[in-house]
C-alpha cells in the first residue's frame, strides 16, 4: 500500500511556513517580539530555547532571553512575567518547561497574560479551545484555518493538524485515535481532531486492548513518550500516523551512543501506513514554526486592538 516515500516531511513543511512567516513580519510596522524564560541549565531546554531564538531572527522576529538560576524563587518570575505582560514590545511569552522543582507550574502559566500566551497552556486559551461554540466574544472561529483562530493554540497540537492538512489528508467524517491524553499535546490535539469533524478516540494506560481501538483508525496521533509502543500491527492499511514521541534509545553504531525514535515503529509502519511522520523531521519542526505564527499572530490584534 505505501508509496516509495510516504513520509510527510515536516522540515520542509515547516520551512514553508516560517517562509511564510518571514514575508508577512516584512510587510509590519513594528517587529513581533517573543519573550523567553529559561531556569536552570537542562540541555534539553536549552537547546530548545538556542532553537527557538534562531527561528525567531531568520523571520525577523525580535526575541528577548531571560535566563534564571534554578534556584530562583517563584515570586521572582512572577515578577518578571508581569514586567513582559505589560511591555508593548513583547507580543509573546514562552516559558520554557519543565521547571525545577518548587516552582508551581500552574501559577506561572496562568501568570501569563492569555493574550500572549503563545504556548496556548493559559487556562482562557484551553477554555476557547474545548468549547464547542462558534465564537470567542464576538470573534466567529474558522476551525479550517487555524491561523485565524482568535486565541492561542498549543503549538505542536496545531502543527500535527498543519502537517495534515498540508499533506492533503481529509478529516471530517474519519476516525481519528489519540494515544496518550497529555495536557499538552494529546488532549488538544483530541480536540482539534474533532473541531474538524473527525470521530475521535483517546487511547490511554487504562485503555482495554488498545491495538484493536487503534486498527480501527483512518488517522493515528501518537503522543505517549514510549519508544516504539505502536506496532505495525496495530495499524490498518492506508491510515496516516502522526508521531509525536521523541525518544532516545541506546545504539553503540551512533557517534553519540544513542537514536532518536517516536512512539511508532517507523520502519514496520511505513509499509502499510499511506502517509507517515518520521522522528526526527516530522512534528518537531512543526512545534517552533507554530511558535511563530501565534507570536505573529499576538503581535497583529495587539495592534488592531489600539486602532493602527
Amino acid at each position: 500500500m505505501s508509496e516509495s516515500n510516504n513520509d510527510i516531511d515536516g522540515k520542509e513543511i515547516a520551512a514553508t511556513i516560517r517562509k511564510e512567516i518571514k514575508e508577512r513580519v516584512s510587510t509590519m510596522h513594528d517587529p513581533p517580539g517573543l519573550a523567553v524564560i529559561l531556569v536552570g541549565a537542562r540541555r534539553d531546554s536549552q537547546t530548545y530555547v538556542r532553537m527557538k531564538k534562531k527561528a525567531c531572527e531568520e523571520c525577523g522576529i525580535a526575541s528577548f532571553g531571560f535566563d534564571f538560576p534554578d534556584t530562583v524563587a517563584e515570586d521572582e518570575l512572577l515578577t518578571k512575567i508581569r514586567e513582559l505582560n505589560a511591555d508593548e514590545k513583547v507580543h509573546g511569552i514562552l516559558v520554557q518547561l519543565p521547571l525545577p522543582k518548587g516552582i508551581n507550574e500552574n501559577n506561572i502559566i496562568e501568570a501569563v497574560h492569555p493574550s500572549k500566551d503563545v504556548d496556548g497552556l493559559h487556562p482562557k486559551n484551553t477554555a476557547s479551545l474545548c468549547s464547542t461554540g462558534t465564537h470567542v466574544g464576538a470573534e466567529k472561529i474558522n476551525w479550517t484555518d487555524l491561523a485565524s483562530v482568535p486565541f492561542h493554540i498549543p503549538c505542536t497540537p496545531q502543527g500535527c493538524i498543519e502537517l495534515l492538512d498540508r499533506s492533503g489528508v481529509e478529516l471530517k467524517g474519519k476516525n481519528a485515535v489519540v494515544i496518550g491524553r497529555s495536557n499538552l499535546v494529546g488532549l488538544p490535539v483530541a480536540m482539534l481532531l474533532m473541531h474538524r469533524d473527525a470521530t475521535v478516540t483517546i487511547v490511554h494506560s487504562k485503555t482495554t486492548d488498545a491495538p484493536s481501538v487503534v486498527s480501527q483508525a483512518d488517522v493515528v496521533v501518537a503522543a505517549v513518550g514510549r519508544a516504539e509502543m505502536v506496532k505495525k500491527e496495530w495499524i490498518k492499511e492506508g491510515a496516516v500516523v502522526i508521531d509525536v514521541g521523541i525518544n532516545s534509545v541506546d545504539d553503540a553504531t551512533k557517534k553519540r551512543g544513542y537514536r532518536l525514535v517516536g512512539d511508532v515503529d517507523y520502519a514496520g509502519i511505513k509499509e502499510v501506513a499511506s502517509k507517515i511522520t518520521p522522528v526526527p523531521g516530522g512534528v518537531g519542526p512543526m512545534t517552533i514554526a507554530m511558535l511563530l505564527r501565534n507570536t505573529v499572530n499576538s503581535c497583529v490584534r495587539s495592534t488592531a486592538s489600539k486602532g493602527d
